[in-house]
């Protein structure tokens, strides 16, 4: 039985406690899923007419059309949030007092607002007829106040003998914090801002609220106007909706993986310029004789260099 630094490794009986438990629990989330199933069932909302509404091209056009203004709206929030992450970032660890007080008042109030509240706002105090642009704004200010934290905590996390060293070859701030602490801070916290633009993603959906025709506001649209038996196909719709979020969820998620091993993966095969074979240098001892420290080899020396004792 190893012992852990977390904690007591369990012994025969917790561990057979704690599989009974594992089999409960899974046994009553099973039985839940079941019972939603059978009710869902018996309403109607599980009946081949609920799903083939999906067979229709009009349907399927207006699924594609809110993809596509779905990820415009993320396209802009996630370029717009890393931009602004940046500048908040290094304005709250500017050496000016001012320029500090204002990024970190800036980053403060916004975090603090909710996210939908800044959206609305943005869409009626300055871009109502452009509800994309108000979307991407509002997911762009509050995703970029948290952008900025998760750089900053990569850049405190660089070792200070780094930049003591780049400002002692005498480099600028400028040039350290681009060169040298950025960079790093960005490999580091690599996947912290993918995991964010995750969430960025999955916050377009609050555009239904400015009557963006994004994938939630169409899902309403599609639920709400489409009748099947006399009842509306919210659970479908619902379900299809929710599985294109995953899968692009996912893809992101992929990607962000694939990017941080990229960054990660040490970089060998550099070739090293082949040294002189020893074959071919001659000895001090070759050319010195037996006895390289006596007379013979004080003679070599010296007939070497061209000297006369006389």
């Amino acid at each position: 039985m190893s012992a852990s630094v977390l904690y007591d490794a369990p012994g025969p009986k917790a561990v057979v406690r704690n599989r009974v438990y594992a089999v409960v629990g899974s046994l009553a989330i099973v039985a839940l899923i079941a019972v939603s199933v059978v009710r869902l069932a018996d309403k109607g909302h599980l009946a081949p007419e609920m799903w083939d509404i999906f067979n229709y091209a009009g349907i399927r056009q207006n699924i594609a059309d809110a993809v596509l203004a779905t990820l415009k709206a993320f396209g802009l929030a996630a370029v717009g949030s890393l931009v602004l992450g940046v500048l908040l970032a290094v304005g709250r660890l500017s050496d000016h007092s001012p320029v500090r007080w204002v990024a970190t008042t800036f980053i403060e109030l916004f975090r603090s607002l909710p996210l939908l509240i800044t959206i609305y706002a943005i869409w009626v105090g300055f871009l109502t007829d452009y509800s994309m642009w108000a979307l991407a704004a509002g997911l762009s200010v509050y995703n970029g106040c948290v952008q900025a934290e998760v750089l900053r905590a990569g850049i405190n996390s660089v070792p200070k003998g780094q930049s003591e060293a780049a400002y002692a070859l005498g480099m600028s701030k400028t040039q350290v914090m681009t060169t040298v602490l950025m960079p790093q801070a960005v490999r580091s916290m690599l996947p912290t801002i993918i995991s964010q633009l995750v969430v960025t993603l999955k916050d377009t959906s609050l555009g239904f609220i400015i009557l963006y025709p994004e994938l939630l506001q169409t899902a309403r649209l599609i639920a709400s106007n489409t009748q099947v038996n006399g009842q509306y196909p919210y659970v479908s719709t619902i379900t299809v909706i929710g599985t294109i979020y995953i899968a692009m969820c996912l893809l992101l998620s992929a990607l962000a993986t694939w990017i941080e091993k990229r960054g990660r993966r040490a970089k060998t095969g550099i070739k090293v310029a082949p040294g002189a074979q020893t074959a071919d240098i001659p000895t001090v001892e070759a050319e010195a004789g037996p006895n390289p420290g006596g007379a013979g080899g004080a003679s070599a020396a010296d007939g070497g260099a061209g000297v006369s004792k006389d």
